[in-house]
């Protein structure tokens, strides 16, 4: 097992307040982290993650040269950071601004003013998503997964991607689809040990996907998980209905995306 711990975290700070970044410093400290930088722009954490990659990117939402979602955007489309895990603290609440963080894949979204216990949370998850471990599977062997991630946000899908692939499912056996319309032709031409969805799609969404396999395709007992950041019951009710073998929220948590999937692929 490896001894990789929150003590190891290399954490980059974006923070444009000199009193705001001080105080997280002290509580990431407080928390037991390794070494964290501060930066004030956008850029100039862009610039340092290029010189030395951090193992987690701390951000508020807004600085003098971007925003929180340009930062995060920037990280995703660079091979060299796109799998950097990123972390939002601030109290924004516009769904318009926050929606865009969640969709880009991020590890958690604490308030201002945060908890220790949820901070070290988030860390805990940055350890997990980092080295979650392979997954355990009793019949298959686990790089010989064949996954279908389905999910209209580039960004969505690649986050998604890397987290399975560090437990240790092949790349070469993962297929990403637009829509559920794309996902239905790709599903059609192929056989997929597991389908991870988003839900609000356009052209086919995430539920009408499920009613396609579960009611439609050849292949109806395929396990599905959907990860959405949906919170209206109702529709959750309703992919509930249609055969969703379990749902995950956005920002998730990468321990218990593995516990998730293992339950399904072995049940």
């Amino acid at each position: 097992m490896s001894d990789f711990n929150i003590n190891n975290l290399y954490i980059v700070l974006v923070e444009p307040s000199p009193t705001q970044q001080k105080f997280i410093i002290q509580q990431l400290e407080g928390a037991g982290t390794g070494v964290v930088k501060g930066f004030y722009t956008g850029e100039d954490a862009l610039k340092s993650m290029h010189e030395d990659r951090p193992d987690l990117v701390i951000s508020s939402m807004y600085f003098d040269d971007m925003t929180g979602i340009d930062l995060v955007t920037k990280m995703r489309e660079d091979s060299n950071t796109e799998a950097v895990p990123f972390m939002l603290i601030s109290s924004e609440t516009s769904f318009k601004m926050i929606e865009p963080i969640r969709q880009a894949g991020v590890i958690a979204i604490l308030p201002k003013p945060f908890t220790d216990e949820n901070l070290i949370r988030a860390l805990k998850s940055t350890v997990d998503f980092i080295e979650p471990g392979e997954l355990e599977l009793e019949l298959y062997e686990v790089e010989n997964i064949r996954v279908l991630v389905v999910d209209d946000s580039n960004l969505a899908r690649k986050y998604i991607t890397s987290v399975i692939k560090e437990m240790g499912i092949s790349e070469e056996n993962i297929v990403m689809a637009v829509d559920g319309r794309d996902a239905q032709e790709k599903f059609v031409m192929n056989e997929f040990d597991l389908v991870i969805t988003d839900l609000n799609m356009p052209i086919m969404d995430g539920n009408e996907l499920i009613e396609y396999i579960r009611n439609e395709s050849s292949h109806p007992y395929v396990p599905i998980m959907m990860v959405t950041s949906e919170q209206k019951e109702a529709r959750l009710g309703q992919v509930q209905q249609a055969g969703v073998s379990a749902i995950c929220d956005k920002p998730f948590e990468p321990a218990n995306v593995k516990q998730l999937l293992a339950q399904m692929i072995n049940s």
